[in-house]
């Protein structure tokens, strides 16, 4: 039996724990829809999606440091291309979040893990700033873009009860592929070159793309046409609030991730190959704090709530950073910022989608909000890299401004958590 809603009332209202209201669904749809194996399963296509994108983008930090030594440029002008390559994935997100509603989301998944691959693959073969702007900035942005966003909607449409904690599973991809590709290319370089070094992450991204491809099973719902862009959305003050903390979060959240290996290297004076490995360490404890704070948000706080909570404690981490001197202070942050980061963007995708009222429209809404943070993060790596450079190699400045920015969009995540019950109480009340 093919899973839709029923014609007159398919509408899932959002609320702030996390569950759909107003959602009238058969016994049978529900069985098979919100839970079980094939639910499950999809988790999978997803989270290989977010390796391909965030986790191929997030790890950019080791492709930072070899492009600055090896092409001799400022840490501002080659950020720029981690930069444009998650803009790129939240940007194109906001498209393929539309057309993952209208019933593409396999068609999506295909074709944005081919153009990563192709991204990789002429990654290996260029030579010059411009040649890596198109293949690695602007080629696997566009690609994992188009894959991350329906396998992530995809997931949060098949779960009610556990959706923070599926969606955190999905989630962890970005950490996994962040420790994967990283550890590639870092190690594998001295043997075998940089160039093969980026094929092998291209043939490992290919076969993994194909199991994802043959894994996915997009939920078959009445489509509603509609629009790229919702502007209804922003009429809904909670949905609007959370879009404009969440920019703020983003304009300086993965400037953390970027600048740490750098930062080891130029402050704490260690080598190449172990300031990689803070990289490694930061994403590979943020594995377990996904799921472990789904598990929190599904049971005890709600999403919205524990995302909030988990962001401030971001900033805060932010503002310790300029506390790190030595060789252990940097394995000890490491740990920490690491696990308070996984916690915060594992919770970011579950935490938007609290707020859709139409189950029908999840990739939309949530690809608008992504969209927003895109620009956030275009700015934001190649703004810190510019503090930096105008601070004489100095952090200090960049730190506190990434830590203000985090903690400022965490309070306000916090305060739409709070206007959107009290929205709730008076529509309840009428």
């Amino acid at each position: 039996m093919k899973d839709r809603f029923d014609e007159k009332c398919s509408v899932g209202c959002s609320s702030p724990s996390g569950t759909l209201v107003g959602e009238n669904i058969t016994p049978a749809t529900f069985s098979s829809s919100y839970g079980g194996f094939l639910a499950w399963s999809q988790v999978v296509p997803g989270h290989i999606a977010n390796m391909l994108s965030w986790g191929y983008g997030t790890g950019f930090a080791v492709f930072q440091l070899y492009y600055k030594e090896t092409l001799d440029l400022p840490a501002a002008q080659v950020s720029w291309v981690g930069s444009i390559q998650i803009f790129l994935c939240f940007l194109i997100g906001m498209v393929s979040g539309r057309l993952s509603d209208a019933g593409y989301s396999r068609y999506l998944y295909a074709i944005g893990a081919l153009i990563s691959v192709f991204g990789m693959m002429m990654t290996s073969l260029a030579d010059t700033y411009w040649q890596i702007l198109l293949a690695q900035g602007f080629c696997s942005g566009i690609g994992g873009g188009l894959m991350f966003m329906p396998a992530t909607a995809n997931v949060a449409t098949y779960f009610k009860k556990k959706r923070s904690l599926a969606v955190a599973f999905n989630g962890c991809g970005s950490s996994t592929g962040a420790i994967l590709f990283p550890a590639i290319v870092q190690f594998l370089t001295p043997k075998v070159g940089f160039q093969w070094a980026v094929r092998i992450c291209g043939f490992i991204a290919l076969f993994l793309a194909i199991i994802g491809f043959c894994l996915l099973r997009p939920r078959e719902l009445r489509r509603v046409p509609q629009p790229i862009v919702d502007w209804s959305a922003f009429k809904y003050v909670p949905y609007s609030m959370f879009a404009a903390g969440a920019f703020l979060i983003y304009f300086s959240l993965f400037t953390m991730l970027i600048y740490i290996n750098s930062f080891a290297k130029d402050i704490i004076g260690l080598s190449d190959l172990e300031s990689i490995n803070f990289v490694l360490i930061t994403n590979g404890v943020a594995i377990p704090a996904r799921p472990i704070f789904g598990y929190i948000a599904d049971r005890y706080a709600g999403p919205v709530n524990t995302y909030g909570l988990n962001c401030i404690a971001l900033g805060i981490m932010a503002f310790g950073w300029m506390g790190v001197h030595k060789r252990g202070d940097m394995y000890a942050y490491s740990v920490v910022m690491g696990f308070v980061n996984g916690a915060a963007q594992g919770l970011f995708s579950s935490a938007v989608s609290t707020f859709v009222k139409d189950v029908r429209k999840m990739g939309t809404w949530i690809g608008m909000v992504f969209a927003l943070c895109g620009f956030a993060t275009l700015a934001g790596p190649p703004t810190m890299g510019a503090i930096i450079d105008a601070s004489n190699g100095k952090y200090i400045w960049g730190q506190l401004w990434a830590g203000t920015t985090i903690v400022i969009g965490g309070c306000m995540i916090l305060v739409t958590s709070v206007v959107s019950t009290r929205t709730s109480r008076k529509k309840s009340e009428v």
